[in-house]
């Protein structure tokens, strides 16, 4: 029976793989190990960032009006000010939400606080929140130059940490998961390292009839894809599960349900997730393959 070449390399790949059941059901157990890992930390870095999303939006600046400014002027200020890149939503507040909103945070003192209804000395203001709180003190800069602007209250050391901690957590996930490739690469390479030491003979006798580099590093190349992606798809179900168990329980807790946030829920980013697993789990058995490769082949 004969074979054309994609066929021979995909079933001399598995092949392989059924042959080597000890060394392929270790690998597949360390591999699903670390990418269950890598798993859990790109989860939590999703979650973190999306959180930091949430925090952010909340995040953002009193633009206190001018007593004199005409309704004409605080109309033209919001066009103005929606204009300002980096500026996501402006929000106005007359005298009177100003007033109704302390009355409603002080109401044990509304007898005192009536007195302010014939003579309100709250002001006009718009809340703006921003895109990127990066941007804060620029958008501050430009807000300041505008006409009717007596000034800004912000919390700008809350949201220059809040930036901080943002960039630490991406930064610090980002560093670790490199780290879980490095490893994830190097027990795949080390792994199919031994198929081709057990074949080296046969590998010896198809370079001296004329097989090219590429035609014998395919079946090994095979291999590793088919470790990577078996890995992916068990610990894509395994991560599944413990996610969702996981979620459930911190959003029926009282501290999350109270500072109202929200989690992404394991169906939000299933897509995701996939594709990374796929991705991670081809390249890996690739780049495993051509550095396991290269000492017999000697490209």
């Amino acid at each position: 029976m004969k074979y054309n070449s994609f066929g021979y390399l995909i079933s001399e790949g598995f092949r392989s793989v059924a042959k080597q059941k000890k060394m392929t059901s270790a690998s597949i157990i360390i591999m699903c190990a670390t990418m269950f890992i890598f798993g859990a930390f790109y989860l939590i870095g999703e979650n973190v960032n999306f959180i930091m999303g949430q925090v952010e939006s909340q995040q953002g600046m009193r633009v206190i009006l001018s007593d004199d400014t005409t309704d004409d002027e605080i109309a033209s200020l919001k066009t103005k000010i929606s204009q300002i890149d980096g500026v996501n939503q402006v929000t106005f507040y007359s005298k009177e939400d100003n007033l109704a909103s302390i009355k409603e945070q002080l109401s044990e003192y509304l007898e005192i606080l009536d007195t302010y209804d014939e003579d309100n000395p709250f002001p006009d203001a718009y809340f703006v929140t921003l895109t990127d709180l990066n941007l804060n003190d620029s958008v501050q800069e430009q807000i300041l130059k505008l006409d009717g602007v007596e000034e800004i209250v912000a919390s700008d050391d809350t949201i220059s940490s809040l930036s901080s901690v943002a960039h630490g957590i991406q930064m610090g996930t980002l560093g670790l998961l490199i780290i879980l490739i490095i490893i994830s690469v190097f027990i795949i390479s080390y792994t199919i390292k031994l198929t081709v030491y057990a074949r080296r003979k046969e590998i010896s006798i198809m370079k001296y009839v004329g097989a090219t580099n590429s035609f014998i590093r395919g079946p090994f190349i095979v291999e590793g894809i088919i470790i990577g992606v078996i890995s992916a798809v068990i610990t894509l179900g395994i991560i599944g599960l413990a996610y969702n168990s996981v979620i459930n329980m911190m959003l029926s807790s009282v501290v999350i349900q109270r500072i109202n946030i929200s989690l992404y829920s394991f169906s939000d980013i299933f897509a995701r997730l996939l594709i990374v697993y796929v991705l991670l789990g081809i390249g890996i058995g690739i780049t495993g393959s051509i550095i396991s490769m290269r000492k017999y082949l000697k490209v």
